[in-house]
């Protein structure tokens, strides 16, 4: 329409004039008239001056506007002049084409007249042959239908007479149907002549009807009866003429107590969604759990039928009972639907409940149940797609603590890396089969799926977005970084406190959390990007949709919050070790050192169970030995006294050359060079244990600097020290870092001693060399006994 109202161009509305005067004689009835203005300089118009358009055209336009003008308009002139020769060739072409057809019309009618009063003869002698055919066998046909009359009459005699034998037999082999048809259709004779012709006819009927009559009132009141059963029953009654409304709320009541045999029940549902598609045999489809079922629920939905009919007064009562057996299936389905149920079992159920809506629904159409039940779906279905992203973070979680990571060979036979490889398949695996379960649901061709399969892509989308939070709160929480009483009442962490969790498992989900970070949610994303794009806005009432980003923002803080954790975990147990050794002994009544610590053993051993931990389930980095000069940094303490002063101190052997030499060491903090403790750690073996090694180191120095020594016990604390120098940079990238906590170690025993004379370099020596003679003679042990 905004099309044909747009103004038309000038050459355009010239042209519809022309034509319209052409065919229009009479100006006033000119579409010109309608559509141009009578203005003075329009040339079309009826009212034009030419004299008064040319002064215009003079006094408004130069000469050369005035050529142009008129070169315009004598092309304008010769196409209109072409047009209208077009225009009246093919009028003549059109009058010549219909000066053929009437010729022709006029050649086809010619003897038509003829013809017909031809056919008008032939009709009419038919007609009085036909007369004459129906007056010679009127008599005949007279007689005829007077003894066809009486033949009928007679069968109906005969039928009457016949009466009470059929009736018997009908008794014997339980027809009722037929019997009470038979009788219905005999009544009117027998109230004309029941009591005269007829009388012992009669007589022996109603006696065979009322044996009817008590057996139809017996079915109707059978439990072993089916519900399709006795509502034939009261409606052949009710055709007897038998009053059945005073027995209308017993035959409801009964219709309420089948709705428990109706029930898809979640302990047989399983055996309704087995069925055998191959199986061609009748007889056994006959007997399957879902044919049964189908039968038990059409009989159901007769008896609505039959009772709707018998008694139109409990309509209501039949609704709330259709309903009320919908609402059981669908509840019954959310009870199914809490244990692990695949989409094909679950589309099978489905379908069998919406057969049974339908059916129900034809029966009763104003219960309105396809309403009802298209809500009820919805809610089935978000709790199908809840509950299979709820069963997948459990599968990942039972994967996690169903290795036993506590046993003492767990290290050694590398369960971590078990762990580790089994969770992430788990997730991959898992997210491959969610996908393909909601590919069927969208596949599903049954009407109420197909109206809501932008509800589902919505409810999965927002699924994988809390199912990644909730992912990754379980990993806090099975970490013990964060605790959750709903969790750990479903037993996902079974029953363990934080403090019992162990530290492997920490660093298996940092590892795994990383892997859902670069490697799942990536997936996850693509999957739906290519299969489950779109959705219904009133799916993410209750959440956002899928946010990939976000989710990988989440599980990269949540894998550095638990290699922290893990960090801090393995570091606070060494802790209390270091701790106990520090507050134990009488350190200002310390003997002098005889040998190397047991406690160095045990902080080398913890440090060694660190080292396997990481080397199971994190990647090698780049190893560098970091030396002192290659350090910078702004974030850490001072370093102590140079190698130099420290080898001068060793050798000096009275306390007042110690003492210079400790206010020499705080002079030179002032000019040495800084070191870099702590960096960010990385996702390496190396990192994390050179990070758990400074922390354990700086714990060191801080019990140290609790304690006061007299000059045995400096001197034992300078010998653990020496020995551990060795081993600490073997196993660390950093070793200007740890040389220096080590050196911070004694330099914070010397402060804190009452006389520093450190031991002589050949006593140092000789002591450590000492120590690692028993380590070695002890490993030379070990592995002969363990082979």
């Amino acid at each position: 329409m905004a099309t044909e109202a747009a103004p038309m161009d000038e050459k355009a509305k010239r042209m519809r004039d022309l034509l319209s005067s052409f065919y229009a004689p009479d100006p006033s009835i000119s579409t010109s008239g309608s559509s141009i203005s009578a203005s003075f300089d329009n040339i079309n118009s009826t009212s034009f001056d030419a004299d008064q358009y040319m002064d215009l055209m003079i006094k408004k336009s130069n000469l050369e506007v005035l050529l142009q003008r008129h070169v315009q308009m004598a092309a304008e002139i010769k196409n209109l002049d072409t047009d209208l020769q077009m225009l009246v060739y093919e009028n003549y072409n059109k009058f010549i084409s219909a000066t053929d057809t009437i010729k022709r019309m006029k050649s086809n009618i010619f003897g038509m007249e003829g013809n017909m009063d031809q056919l008008l003869q032939k009709i009419m002698s038919v007609q009085s042959r036909s007369d004459g055919v129906n007056t010679s066998l009127f008599e005949k046909r007279e007689h005829i239908e007077k003894l066809h009359r009486t033949r009928n009459l007679l069968r109906k005699v005969q039928f009457i007479y016949d009466l009470p034998a059929r009736l018997q037999k009908c008794i014997k082999s339980e027809t009722y149907g037929d019997a009470v048809r038979f009788y219905i259709g005999a009544m009117p004779i027998l109230k004309v002549y029941g009591d005269t012709s007829f009388q012992d006819c009669r007589r022996a009927s109603e006696e065979a009807i009322e044996i009817i009559i008590k057996n139809l009132q017996t079915k109707l009141f059978s439990d072993s009866e089916s519900i399709q059963a006795r509502a034939e029953a009261a409606v052949l009654l009710k055709q007897l003429d038998v009053p059945v409304d005073s027995l209308k709320d017993k035959l409801l009541e009964k219709l309420e107590q089948s709705l428990d045999g109706l029930q898809i029940k979640p302990e047989e549902a399983s055996l309704l969604a087995e069925h055998n598609d191959s199986s061609n045999d009748a007889e056994s489809n006959e007997q399957l759990p879902a044919k049964i079922h189908e039968d038990a629920v059409r009989g159901f939905s007769e008896a609505m039928r039959a009772y709707r009919e018998i008694f139109p007064d409990s309509e209501e009562r039949l609704f709330k009972l259709a309903r009320a057996l919908t609402a059981m299936h669908f509840e019954n389905m959310e009870l199914y639907i809490r244990k692990r149920v695949s989409a094909a079992d679950f589309l099978r159920i489905f379908r069998i409940i919406w057969e049974d809506v339908v059916l129900m629904d034809e029966v009763l159409p104003e219960a309105e149940l396809s309403d009802l039940s298209a809500e009820a779906a919805q809610v089935t279905v978000k709790k199908f797609v809840a509950r299979t992203f709820s069963h997948l973070q459990q599968d990942i979680s039972d994967t996690i603590l169903k290795f036993d990571i506590n046993q003492r060979e767990a290290v050694e036979e590398e369960v971590l890396k078990v762990v580790l490889e089994a969770s992430k398949k788990a997730g991959i695996q898992g997210t491959t089969d969610i996908f393909q379960d909601f590919r069927q649901l969208l596949d599903e061709n049954i009407g109420i799926f197909v109206k809501m399969k932008d509800l589902i892509i919505g409810w999965i989308q927002n699924g994988f977005q809390d199912f990644f939070r909730s992912l990754e709160a379980q990993f806090l929480v099975l970490s013990g970084k964060t605790s959750s009483s709903k969790d750990i009442e479903g037993g996902l962490v079974e029953g363990k406190s934080s403090d019992k969790i162990h530290a492997g498992l920490i660093l298996v989900l940092a590892q795994l959390s990383v892997f859902v970070e670069q490697k799942v949610i990536p997936r996850v994303s693509e999957e739906i990007a290519a299969s489950f794009s779109g959705g219904n806005s009133q799916a993410f009432e209750n959440g956002p949709a899928f946010i990939p980003g976000e989710l990988c923002r989440v599980f990269h803080a949540a894998s550095e919050k638990l290699l922290q954790h893990y960090i801090d975990t393995r570091t606070q147990k060494i802790s209390v070790l270091l701790r106990k050794r520090f507050k134990t002994p009488n350190w200002v009544k310390h003997k002098e050192p005889r040998e190397v610590h047991m406690y160095v053993d045990m902080f080398l051993h913890e440090l060694e169970e660190v080292g396997k931990e990481v080397k199971q389930v994190l990647p090698q980095g780049t190893f560098r030995k970091h030396k002192r000069t290659d350090s910078n940094g702004s974030n850490t303490t001072t370093s102590s006294r140079s190698n130099t002063l420290h080898n001068d101190k060793m050798t000096r052997s009275n306390s007042q050359r110690a003492r210079s030499q400790l206010f020499e060491t705080h002079l030179a903090k002032l000019f040495k060079q800084k070191v870099e403790i702590f960096t960010k750690v990385e996702f390496t073996q190396e990192s994390v244990v050179t990070t758990t090694v400074k922390l354990c180191l700086k714990s060191l120095q801080e019990y140290v600097r609790l304690q006061t020594f007299n000059r045995s016990g400096f001197q034992q604390i300078q010998l653990d020290i020496q020995f551990l120098k060795a081993p600490l940079k073997e196993t660390v990238e950093d070793e200007a870092a740890i040389d220096f906590l080590l050196d911070e170690v004694i330099v914070a025993a010397s402060e804190r001693c009452l006389d520093v004379i450190p031991l002589e370099p050949p006593i140092l020596d000789k002591l450590i060399q000492a120590k690692l003679a028993k380590s070695k003679e002890h490993n030379n042990n070990n592995n002969t006994v363990s082979s």
